[in-house]
């Protein structure tokens, strides 16, 4: 090899040297620390573990298999971990790993049509949801100077809650009754009434059969208001960690379009399940058990969540978030513990009677248990002026109802406030997913009060009842338009519902007291 050539080669190695040396000095190896513990013991939806000395309170832990838990007991020698999937193949020994984020759960646009769970992932067959922003699912609620007054109504569709039990946006309304009673109807009903308007609605079913859930969007799909909501289910079947965090996490999803300025209503269907979740976690994790083994913050737990229920004030965008929480007595028992501390924290409470229920007065909502305690401050200025003292006057017709059947003889005045109040109960009742707007509701209300119906057979009143509402909203829509907008009802719009109310009355008496004689012929298919 010649000089020159052993040169070029001396050059090369030098330069490939200088080279290696410039990217040993760049490269920094950056050690990673890596929390790592094992499982002492495995339960029923619950694990303890040794070797997380800095874990946080509702971190997330990662389990084998990519399963996640969430860190729930911070004991000085293990820690308590309440699993957020099955612990299929979990054993004592098993690695676990720290992720270092608090549980969170996705929100934004992209969930509303989606059904998923409560940790964000879609249980409804389609793609995960393309999100892009977190929250925690345990977030502070809003300060009291955060805060504004309740002053705007959300109208259900049904006669009987916003005339004699309105809801505002931003309240906490309270339904409960036996199972089987209509609770989850109520519900829907006024998640249903929301589909021409902007409120975005959030359904959170808790240990619910997935059948029920099934069926249920179905429903929401089929009345139009599937791609404004956002479903969050676990069934009975999941275990209780996941229930237990499920109504946080749709809490969040709802405060996202809340944070926006943006008007929400929230179902949570139902706490009963959640509080036995909570319990279930609590006996397994070694709790100090209290009333009927509930832990001592059952109540806290309830409270912290539907605090987060709020309307913002106008420097944090207006919006607000109404939330109507769900719970089932037992035996018409309302003063048990779950629902005492319920209705201690809500603003009012929708009570669902299963006397009624068999009675077929459907919705089956007992007018005198039920009050709403912010609501009557935004309900429209027309429902004012027509409703009045009705929810009074009805709550004495039950009363007086139930006392009458224990005689034979009544006076004249007894027996014709019975038979109005049985009129009113009549135009009370609504079909199942029909809710009505403003002017339908009006136009019913003021034929009652006036007495329209005094005189129609009562079997044939709700029929009737649905001619007037047809009638005054294909020949006032002048007026329609101005109850929608929020304005009085004066008296000549009175009046002129009272008149077109009685032309419909009296272009039916003939035919109704021919069919009370026996002659159907004349029967129109409505009645």
């Amino acid at each position: 090899m010649g000089d020159e050539e052993t040169g070029r080669l001396g050059g090369l190695l030098e330069a490939t040297f200088e080279a290696l040396q410039r990217t040993m000095q760049e490269y920094r190896v950056k050690p990673v620390v890596e929390a790592v513990g094992r499982v002492t013991f495995v339960g029923h939806g619950i694990a303890r573990v040794r070797g997380l000395a800095d874990v946080r309170a509702r971190e997330v832990i990662r389990f084998p298999g990519n399963a996640l838990g969430m860190a729930f007991n911070l004991d000085p020698e293990e820690v308590g971990i309440v699993l957020l999937d099955r612990n299929e193949g979990l054993s004592s020994g098993a690695e676990v790993r720290r992720t270092g984020r608090v549980l969170d759960v996705p929100v934004g646009e992209a969930l509303l049509g989606r059904v998923v769970d409560a940790v964000g992932r879609p249980i409804d067959g389609d793609a995960p949801p393309n999100t892009r922003r977190r929250l925690p699912i345990e977030r502070p609620a809003p300060g009291i100077m955060d805060r504004a007054p309740v002053t705007v109504p959300l109208q259900t569709g049904l006669k009987v809650v916003d005339a004699l039990i309105p809801i505002g946006r931003g309240q906490r309304e309270l339904i409960l009754g036996d199972r089987q009673t209509g609770k989850t109807a109520i519900a829907l009903d006024a998640m249903i009434n929301q589909r021409n308007n902007k409120v975005i609605c959030v359904y959170c079913a808790i240990g619910q059969r997935m059948s029920a859930v099934a069926k249920l969007v179905d429903d929401l799909a089929n009345y139009g208001i599937r791609k404004k909501t956002i479903v969050v289910a676990t069934s009975e079947e999941d275990p209780p960690g996941l229930q237990f965090v499920t109504p946080y996490a749709a809490m969040s999803m709802g405060e996202y379009f809340r944070d926006r300025g943006r008007d929400v209503l929230l179902v949570l269907d139902d706490l009963t399940r959640h509080a036995w979740a909570y319990r279930e976690l609590s006996l397994l994790l070694r709790r100090p058990p209290g009333r009927e083994a509930f832990p001592g913050d059952i109540f806290y737990i309830h409270s912290r969540l539907l605090e987060r229920s709020t309307h913002l004030n106008d420097k944090l965008g207006g919006g607000s978030l109404t939330t109507l929480p769900i719970v089932e007595t037992e035996a018409q028992n309302i003063s048990a513990y779950i629902p005492t501390n319920l209705i201690s924290i809500t603003d009012g409470q929708i009570y669902l009677s299963p006397d009624l229920f068999r009675k077929g007065v459907l919705p089956a909502i007992e007018v005198g248990r039920s009050v709403s305690r912010v609501g009557g401050k935004t309900q429209l200025t027309a429902y004012r002026a027509v409703a009045g003292d009705l929810k009074l006057t009805y709550s004495q017709f039950q009363e007086l109802e139930a006392f009458a059947r224990f005689g034979t003889r009544l006076e004249e005045h007894t027996r014709k406030s019975l038979e109005r109040g049985r009129r009113v109960r009549e135009v009370l009742k609504q079909a199942l997913y029909e809710p009505l707007t403003v002017p339908q509701q009006l136009a019913a209300l003021v034929a009652m009060i006036h007495g329209l119906f005094d005189e129609v057979p009562i079997h044939y009143v709700s029929a009737l009842e649905a001619m007037v509402r047809n009638a005054v909203a294909e020949e006032l829509p002048e007026v329609c338009e101005r109850i929608e907008l929020g304005r009085a009802l004066d008296e000549n719009d009175r009046r002129l519902m009272i008149e077109v109310a009685q032309s419909v009355i009296d272009a039916n008496r003939e035919m109704l007291l021919r069919n009370e004689a026996g002659d159907h012929r004349s029967v129109p298919p409505s009645i």
